[in-house]
C-alpha cells in the first residue's frame, strides 16, 4: 500500500493522473491519494477581501476561511483530480475526511489557528471498502470533528492528514509529493537521506521551513506510527525508489546523506 500526498501545485502538472493511474496498475490498485489545493483557497481568499495567513507552513482558519475549505478541497479540487484520473484509466472516487468518520480531528490552538485541526483519530473502513472493490481513493483532508454528536469539520494540513491515513492503513510507503526534488541542504542540494533528529536541526536553523517544515513533521508522525517507508520528492521521483528524500529514524553512520 502506498498513500501518495499531492500538493497544490503539483496538481496542475498534465502529466500527473497518467503517472498516478500508471502506479495504481503496477501496484495492483494498492494506492491511496491525499490532496491539497491551497492555491485554490487562498486566491479566493483574496477575492473575498481575506489575506491567508500561514504559521509554521499549516493556514489559519477563519469561519470564512473554512467556508472555502469544503468547498474547494472536498469540492473543486478533489472532483477535477477524480476526472483527470478517471481519464487517465484509474477508477478513481473523491471522498472527505468527513465522510464515513474517516479523519476526526482536533483544533490545533482554536485562538492561534482558528478552525485548523490535528488527526485525533482515523477509521480507515470507507478506505478499505474502496479499495477491495477496485477503486483509487482520492482524499480531501477535512475531518470531522473529534467529540461524537459535534457537527462540523476542521481544515487539517493534508501532510498531517495523509501521515495519519497511512498509518492507519498499514501503508509501506508514505509519498509526500513536493515542488522540489527533495528536502535540500544550505546549498540547495537534494539530501537523499536525513535522520528525523538532522529532520528537525533543519528546522530549528531555518534552513527547512514554512511548507517543508510541515512535511517535516508528517514524516515524523507516520515513522511513529508505523509506516515502513517515508519519503519527500517531486513527480519524477514518484516512481523511482532512490529518488527525493528518504525520511528514517536514524541514520548509523551520519545524520545527513547528501546526493552529492
Amino acid at each position: 500500500m502506498i498513500v501518495v500526498k499531492l500538493g497544490g501545485r503539483t496538481q496542475n502538472d498534465p502529466t500527473l493522473p497518467g503517472a498516478l493511474a500508471a502506479l495504481w496498475r503496477a501496484t495492483g490498485g494498492r494506492v491511496v491519494v491525499v490532496h491539497g489545493g491551497g492555491d485554490q483557497i487562498s486566491a479566493l481568499q483574496r477575492l473575498r477581501g481575506e489575506e491567508p495567513v500561514f504559521l509554521g507552513g499549516r493556514r489559519v482558519t477563519t469561519d470564512t476561511a473554512l467556508e472555502l475549505v469544503r468547498m474547494v478541497l472536498s469540492g473543486l479540487a478533489n472532483k477535477q483530480l477524480v476526472s483527470a484520473l478517471v481519464a487517465a484509466g484509474a477508477p478513481a472516487v473523491g471522498i472527505s475526511g468527513e465522510d464515513g468518520g474517516l479523519l476526526r480531528a482536533t483544533p490545533i490552538d482554536a485562538a492561534t489557528f482558528g478552525h485548523s485541526g490535528t488527526p485525533a483519530s482515523v477509521d480507515p473502513g470507507v478506505v478499505t471498502a474502496l479499495l477491495a472493490t477496485g477503486y483509487l481513493p482520492v482524499i480531501s483532508p477535512v475531518a470531522a470533528r473529534d467529540t461524537i454528536g459535534e457537527a462540523g469539520a476542521y481544515n487539517v494540513n493534508g501532510d498531517d492528514a495523509a501521515a495519519a491515513i497511512a498509518a492507519a492503513l498499514g501503508a509501506r510507503e508514505l509519498f509526500l509529493m513536493a515542488d522540489v526534488p527533495g528536502v535540500l541542504d544550505g546549498d540547495r542540494q537534494r539530501i537523499a537521506q536525513l535522520s528525523l533528529d538532522a529532520a528537525r536541526a533543519l528546522v530549528a536553523s531555518g534552513v527547512a521551513g514554512g511548507g517543508m517544515a510541515a512535511k517535516l513533521d508528517a514524516c515524523a508522525a507516520a515513522l511513529a506510527g508505523g509506516v515502513s517507508r517515508v519519503r519527500i520528492g517531486d513527480l519524477a521521483a514518484l516512481t523511482v525508489p532512490d529518488a527525493g528524500t528518504a525520511i528514517v529514524a536514524r541514520v548509523d553512520a551520519t545524520d545527513v546523506v547528501s546526493s552529492r
